[in-house]
């Protein structure tokens, strides 16, 4: 069945760095957008970042610049840079198969948190 598994959450201070993970199996990974989407505390679900099948990333303007999706094809993973981390970053992030406004599927997620 089709498994998407974060990883890589923790606790760092404003203007750290975090590298995400999601490993997944279960469907052809190659073929298909992923996203990355959060949930802040008492918010509803924001779009962060989607990467596309041929290499082309878009990202949410409050993340731009400062974050980098990136998918290892062989690996069937896709990651999340994040640097410059800001308190307003804090969330449980997921990943998603597929694109923007038609993911399909959400994995678990993996709570970041910025704080001093």
């Amino acid at each position: 069945q089709v498994q998407l598994v974060e990883s890589g959450g923790g606790v760092v201070q404003p203007g750290g760095s975090l590298r995400l993970s999601c490993a997944t199996s279960g469907f052809a990974f190659s073929t298909y957008a992923m996203t990355w989407v959060r949930r802040a505390p008492g918010k509803g679900l924001e779009w962060v970042s989607t990467i596309y099948t041929d290499g082309g990333t878009y990202y949410a303007d409050s993340v731009k610049g400062r974050f980098t999706i990136s998918r290892d094809n062989a690996k069937n993973t896709l990651a999340l840079r994040m640097n410059s981390l800001k308190s307003e970053d804090t969330a449980v992030y997921y990943c998603a198969r597929g694109g923007r406004y038609n993911y399909d599927r959400r994995g678990q997620g993996t709570q970041v948190t910025v704080s001093s």
